[in-house]
């Protein structure tokens, strides 16, 4: 909708600024070390291993800091187990919110995640109470100076399913089995790849202007917990209650 914002275009404008260096990098050393212990450590043969160490070096994460990940993920080295939980809730307003978390120890994140959806106006819901509206995405981020109707073009030739620009990049969506496939050929066509990685697209916004502030603060403080590694909802929020926020 024209003169809004879904939190997929408001968290690519926060983006890693929001969040401390150091915790950024946590999240995405768990990220690397399941990925090499579900899919071995050869990236071109994990799919999963090599989108996050794509992600981990697109914030500029020192390559030792990767590599040690790996290591850990594949037992080469000693590190801690940890175990993919998916909490389903709402915010304000109704709105839908799908928590991702990596963690070693499920009793202290559920608390964590309970605790945040109570304490910022929000509640905790059963599993499968809300993943129902959001499709599963693969999202790839694009810098080119091509116009968008012909970028739009040379993308949907590459497999693409649809493109949004945000602040001078440009965002590839594909079905999430083909995020690999389309990534390669944009690459193979010349295009400046900056990251790609799975997302959750909602079928359906709920308008959020009357509760931005609390909306946001509420995903903020789940998106600041430790063992919380993605934050999706579905809602927007128009360009002049964002820019007074």
């Amino acid at each position: 909708m024209s003169g809004h914002n879904k939190w997929s275009s408001i968290k690519h404008k926060k983006g890693a600024a929001d969040k401390k260096r150091a915790k950024l990098f946590t999240k995405l050393i768990k990220e690397i070390t399941v990925a090499a212990r579900q899919g071995g450590g050869d990236e071109t043969s994990n799919p999963r291993l090599r989108t996050a160490v794509m992600t981990a070096k697109a914030a500029n994460m020192p390559i030792s800091n990767v590599d040690k990940a790996i290591k850990r993920g594949t037992g080469d080295t000693n590190g801690v187990n940890y175990e993919e939980i998916v909490y389903e809730g709402y915010g304000q307003a109704g709105v839908a919110i799908i928590v991702e978390c990596l963690t070693d120890n499920r009793n202290r994140t559920v608390a964590d995640v309970r605790h945040m959806f109570s304490k910022y106006g929000g509640n905790l819901a059963e599993n499968g109470a809300v993943a129902w509206v959001f499709d599963s995405k693969g999202e790839i981020t694009v810098k080119s100076d091509l116009e968008e109707e012909e970028f739009m073009l040379q993308a949907l030739e590459c497999g693409a399913e649809d493109i949004e620009i945000e602040d001078g990049e440009i965002l590839v969506y594909t079905d999430f089995k083909e995020l690999h496939t389309v990534a390669d050929a944009l690459k193979a066509e010349g295009f400046d790849v900056v990251k790609y990685e799975l997302t959750k697209i909602p079928k359906n916004t709920v308008n959020a202007d009357e509760v931005a502030e609390k909306l946001l603060n509420l995903i903020d403080k789940l998106e600041d917990c430790d063992d919380v590694q993605k934050v999706y909802a579905n809602f927007e929020i128009s360009d002049e209650v964002l820019e007074n926020l």
